[in-house]
């Protein structure tokens, strides 16, 4: 049986760290990226969330991409 469409208003996010985007001297070529859902109606705004990054091996903040 067909999976019948959610009714709820959540999207798929992509978050990318900012510190692996503008740091030029860093350890390894690569952006470190997480994949979230989101409530369209609860929050219209971008998410900041502070995630673990591979490539820096800290916490930084994660911006919400286009």
């Amino acid at each position: 049986m067909a999976k019948s469409k959610s009714k709820t208003p959540r999207t798929i996010i992509h978050l990318e760290c900012i510190e692996c985007r503008f740091n030029i001297e860093k350890r390894s070529n690569g952006v470190s990226r997480y994949s979230s859902t989101k409530n369209r109606k609860n929050s219209s705004a971008r998410i900041e969330l502070r995630k673990f990054c591979t490539y820096c091996n800290t916490r930084t903040v994660h911006k919400e991409t286009k």
